[in-house]
C-alpha cells in the first residue's frame, strides 16, 4: 500500500475519532481503513491506536507519529502547489543553450523582451558552439543550426540561417569587387576558426568542390572580431546576415557575390518531450518564434 495514503488515512482516523467516520470522509470501506492502519503499525513495529468497542485513543507512538505525518503531508502539498503554480503561470529558471553568434544577436534580445513580459522567470543563457546534452546537462532548450542528430528531442523550426559575403567600401576600392568564386584567388579572405572540412560553408552554383578559401589572411574564433576586422578593411567576410544587417543597411559593409552565396541552413529549437511542458518553456518558444518572424 502507498505510504503517503496510509498516513492520510491515519490522520483521518485520529481527526474523526473512528474508523467508520474516517471511511466515510475518505470514501473507502472501514475494513480498508483498518488495513491501512495495520500496515503502518507493522512497518513501524509499534501500536499507534488503542481501540475498544466504545472508544479509541492514541498510544505514545501514535501521538508522535501523527504529528510527523501532518508535517510530511504538508510538505507534499507544498511541493504539489509549487508545481501547480509553475503550470499556472511562467516562473522559475529557464536554461537555454545557443550558438555563440546567433545566440548573442537573436536569442539574447528575445530573452530580454520575454523577461519584460514575464518577470517571474529567470534565464540562464549559455552561448557556445558545442552541442550540449539537454538531459545530462540540465538544459531546457537548445538552439541548433543545421541538420539534427537528436531524434529523441522535439524540434520546432525557428528560421533560416543565411550567409552574406561583404567587405568595407575601402577594401573594395583597393581590391575591386569579386564577381565569381574564381575571383577569390585575388582577394584577402577572413574566416571563422570553427570552420573545417565537415562544417564549412560552400559556395552555391559551383559543380566542383569550392569551399570558402582556406588560405585566409585572418581567422578568428569570434564572429564579432571578424566583423570588426572587415569594417577596418582587412578583407572579404563570409558571415551570417543577422550579424552584419545594421552595417549592410548603413553602407559600412557592402554585399558582393549574392548569386554564389552558400545554401542557408535551418535553425531549430530543441527541447525534451513532455506531455505538458511548463508555461515558461512553451511561452518562450512561441515568443522567440514571433520575435524572429517579425524581424
Amino acid at each position: 500500500m502507498d505510504k503517503l495514503r496510509s498516513m492520510e488515512v491515519f490522520i483521518a482516523v485520529v481527526d474523526s475519532g473512528s474508523f467508520t467516520e474516517a471511511a466515510a470522509r475518505l470514501e473507502i470501506s472501514a475494513v480498508m481503513v483498518g488495513k491501512y492502519i495495520q500496515q503502518l503499525e507493522a512497518q513501524l513495529g509499534a501500536r499507534l491506536l488503542d481501540r475498544t468497542t466504545r472508544r479509541q485513543s492514541l498510544t505514545d507512538a501514535g501521538r508522535v507519529y501523527v504529528e510527523e505525518c501532518r508535517r510530511v503531508l504538508e510538505q507534499v502539498q507544498a511541493a504539489d502547489s509549487a508545481v501547480e503554480r509553475l503550470r499556472a503561470a511562467p516562473s522559475g529558471t529557464l536554461r537555454i543553450s545557443a550558438p555563440t553568434t546567433f545566440g548573442a544577436c537573436v536569442v539574447a534580445p528575445g530573452v530580454a523582451t520575454f523577461l519584460q513580459r514575464y518577470p517571474d522567470v529567470r534565464v540562464e543563457l549559455d552561448l557556445s558552439n558545442r552541442v550540449v546534452n539537454l538531459v545530462e546537462e540540465g538544459f531546457d532548450i537548445a538552439i541548433r543550426i543545421g541538420e539534427l542528430r537528436d531524434h529523441d528531442l522535439v524540434a520546432k523550426p525557428l528560421c533560416q540561417y543565411r550567409m552574406v559575403i561583404c567587405a568595407s567600401p575601402d577594401y573594395l576600392t583597393r581590391y575591386g569587387s569579386p564577381k565569381t568564386p574564381e575571383d577569390l584567388a585575388n582577394h584577402r579572405c577572413l574566416s571563422h576558426m570553427v570552420w573545417n572540412a565537415r562544417n564549412e560553408w560552400r559556395l552555391s552554383g559551383v559543380e566542383t568542390d569550392s569551399p570558402w578559401r582556406r588560405d585566409t589572411v585572418m581567422s578568428c574564433n569570434d564572429g564579432l572580431g571578424l566583423k570588426m576586422a572587415a569594417l577596418a578593411g582587412a578583407g572579404l567576410l563570409l558571415q551570417p546576415e543577422i550579424l552584419v544587417s545594421e552595417e549592410l543597411a548603413s553602407g559600412r559593409l557592402v554585399r558582393v557575390m549574392d548569386e554564389w552565396l552558400p545554401q542557408s541552413r535551418p535553425v531549430q529549437i530543441l527541447y525534451r518531450q513532455d506531455l505538458r511542458p511548463l508555461p515558461k518553456l512553451s511561452l518562450f518558444i512561441s515568443h522567440l518564434q514571433a520575435e524572429v518572424q517579425s524581424q
